[in-house]
Formats: structure tokens, C-alpha cells, sequence
């Protein structure tokens, strides 16, 4: 008991001090965790750099463990989120919903159906369910629409605009809009890199990124992505982690990981 409330002791005396030159923090010494394990805390990039040699093996450990708590973490619900007129969680195969173009809204093929029979019941002009802005009455209107949500940085306008560029063979183009989306805080972009990186299209294949994009998606909800990193890590050998990956899937719904469980 003493040896662990004494080992207690000097944990909490290495956050209230500098891990490098044991300065402790005052009004003029303020002290910052380090971003990796936050384990320990630093007056300066001096000093952070000077016990990094020390500190380096035991940083890595914790925030390699830090990473799995974040990875392994079942996400309240699938990336796609709930339909915003009925507020049911949208199905994990998005056939079954229905993208505006006029706000990026995915809406789902109920309630886009019953919106339908509404305005025709009614001879009412066609509108989207959600911002009640008029159908695009052709494609070159749909994208001059879909251009205007790029411009304003619509995260989920830029990622389609990607596949299209894709569907085309133009991978620099789509390259460029899914990492534009990523970094406003698209999922399926981040899904959709991982794609290019592992086929090598637009991009020289790197394994690297192919894990850090797919678990960038997982993290967030992404099913696929998530079924994915288990077929990786089962390709490694390395059983717990798919399995652990394939349970959360098909908890989100998909059945492919079902299956393979």
C-alpha cells in the first residue's frame, strides 16, 4: 500500500513540475503536457527536446494505448447521422436515402416519398424536403447549385464532386477535392483516400495512409472503413483487433462484417 501511494505521489509531483529541469509551475513558468501521452509536462520546447530521449520509449506506449481507447470506442451511431426530417438514424447503405443538392442533406427514401406524394396530391411545385428550395429542373441547374455549395466550403459537396471526378478517371482533381473535405471534417472523404492510396490511382500507394485514412473514418462512424481495418489486421494476423473492428461494424449495420463473424 505504501509503495503504490508513494509511486501515486511521484506521478502527480512530475505533472506539477517540469520532467526535464523539475521546474515547478508558477505565474511566470507555465507548464504544457506533452501532446502525445500527456503524461508529462514541459516549461519549454528546450526542455521537452533535451528528456525526449529519456521519455521517448514510455510516450509511445501510452499513446499508442490512447489511440486504441479512441479506435476500439463503438460510435454512438453510423457517420451518416439521422435523416433530418424524421430524425430515424439513415440505413448504412445509402441507396436508401436520397442526397439534395441544394443543402447536402441526405434524406431518407420515406420521408423523400412522402414529400413526393404530398406535392403531387397537392399539384404543388417540386421542393427539397428539408430547405424547401425548388428541384433542380436539370443537370446543368443541379450543378450550378452543387458548384455554389463548393464555393461557400460545404465539406459533403466537395466529397461528391471527388467521386465524380473518380467515376472520370480524373484522380488529380478528385484527390484534391476529398482532401479538401477531410480537412473540413468529411468522413466518407477520409474513406474514399484510403481507396486511392491502397489502389494507387492519383496517388503512389502507401500503406501508411491507407490505415491513418480508414481509421480517421472508423473513429468517426464509418462503417465500411471500419470493416475494412478488420480485413487489414486480420491479413496481419492479427485475430482480436479484426474481430474487435468487425463486432463494432455490424453493430453499425453492416452486414458484410456480420457475415464474416
Amino acid at each position: 500500500m505504501d509503495f503504490v501511494m508513494s509511486t501515486n505521489n511521484l506521478v502527480v509531483e512530475e505533472m506539477m513540475c517540469c520532467a526535464a529541469c523539475g521546474a515547478a509551475e508558477a505565474d511566470h513558468i507555465k507548464l504544457k503536457k506533452c501532446n502525445a501521452c500527456y503524461l508529462v509536462k514541459y516549461c519549454s520546447v528546450k526542455c521537452q527536446k533535451e528528456h525526449r530521449p529519456k521519455h521517448k520509449r514510455e510516450c509511445k506506449k501510452r499513446a499508442a494505448e490512447l489511440r486504441d481507447e479512441l479506435l476500439f470506442k463503438q460510435p454512438e451511431s453510423c457517420h451518416l447521422g439521422d435523416c433530418p426530417i424524421c430524425c430515424l438514424p439513415l440505413s448504412v447503405d445509402e441507396s436508401n436515402s436520397t442526397m439534395m443538392s441544394c443543402c447536402s442533406k441526405a434524406i431518407c427514401d420515406g420521408c423523400d416519398y412522402a414529400d413526393q406524394m404530398r406535392e403531387t396530391g397537392g399539384k404543388r411545385q417540386s421542393k427539397c424536403p428539408f430547405c424547401r428550395h425548388p428541384t433542380p429542373k436539370s443537370q446543368e441547374e443541379a450543378e450550378r447549385i452543387q458548384k455554389k455549395r463548393i464555393e461557400v466550403n460545404d465539406p459533403v459537396a466537395m466529397r461528391l464532386m471527388g467521386f465524380e471526378r473518380q467515376e472520370k478517371e480524373d484522380y488529380d482533381g478528385a484527390f484534391a477535392y476529398f482532401t479538401k473535405a477531410t480537412a473540413l471534417g468529411d468522413v466518407g472523404a477520409h474513406f474514399h483516400l484510403s481507396r486511392m492510396y491502397q489502389e494507387g490511382k492519383g496517388v503512389e500507394m502507401n500503406e501508411k495512409k491507407v490505415w491513418h485514412h480508414l481509421e480517421e473514418a472508423a473513429i468517426k462512424g464509418h462503417p465500411k472503413a471500419r470493416h475494412n481495418l478488420g480485413c487489414l489486421e486480420a491479413g496481419n494476423g492479427r485475430a482480436d483487433r479484426a474481430v474487435k473492428h468487425w463486432i463494432i461494424a455490424a453493430k453499425l449495420g453492416f452486414d458484410g462484417s456480420l457475415e464474416i463473424l
